[in-house]
């Protein structure tokens, strides 16, 4: 498999947020900076590759073997729970400011459904363990990519005259539709 295509094809063509639409609540919540954004997209990616690599050791090697792979979904939350947890201690003594501003979504990347949605998808897909690990980091590029896409033009709104009925959330929604259309002419390329 050639991994260029298989990049493009996790970051512009499947993206987490615009075709399979998991994280939305981060996305959401977290894009209205920059700066903000960035930083929750990079705490995003290195757990969903943390955790793909994780999941992937944890299937192969503990459930199937033990004949539980009934016990996927609550064995990867397991997983996520213990590095976000890793996360938010790190960001809480080398980086308060970020960690504040992040608020309750940084713990809240442990039911961030896109982050169990790679883990699962590596499962069901069959991907070794270097696929695994890729589709984790590129989806989570994907991710990345849109929440700060999503942050510099909800920062660009805020300058401008919108309805008032539109101001806010109304917009955002309006906005992602608008950049999910946008990424689905990304679908023939891969």
């Amino acid at each position: 498999m050639n991994i260029f295509l298989f990049m493009i094809s996790c970051i512009l063509t499947n993206n987490f947020i615009f075709s399979k639409f998991l994280g939305c609540c981060p996305f959401l919540g977290v894009s209205s900076k920059v700066e903000t954004a960035a930083s929750m997209g990079l705490a995003v990616t290195f757990v969903m590759t943390i955790a793909s690599l994780f999941a992937y050791a944890v299937n192969t090697w503990v459930l199937v073997p033990l004949h539980l792979e009934y016990m996927q979904t609550i064995a990867f939350i397991l997983v996520i729970a213990s590095l976000v947890q890793f996360v938010e201690m790190f960001l809480k003594k080398s980086m308060p400011a970020l960690y504040s501003a992040l608020g309750i979504y940084l713990p809240l990347i442990t039911t961030n459904c896109a982050v169990l949605g790679v883990a699962t998808l590596n499962v069901k897909e069959g991907y070794n363990m270097l696929f695994s690990v890729l589709n984790g980091t590129f989806s989570a590029l994907g991710f990345l990519l849109a929440i700060v896409l999503m942050a510099g033009v909800r920062e660009r709104l805020e300058s401008s005259k919108i309805p008032q009925c539109m101001k806010g959330f109304p917009i955002s929604l309006v906005i992602a539709g608008l950049m999910a259309v946008a990424f689905m002419g990304f679908n023939g390329m891969v």
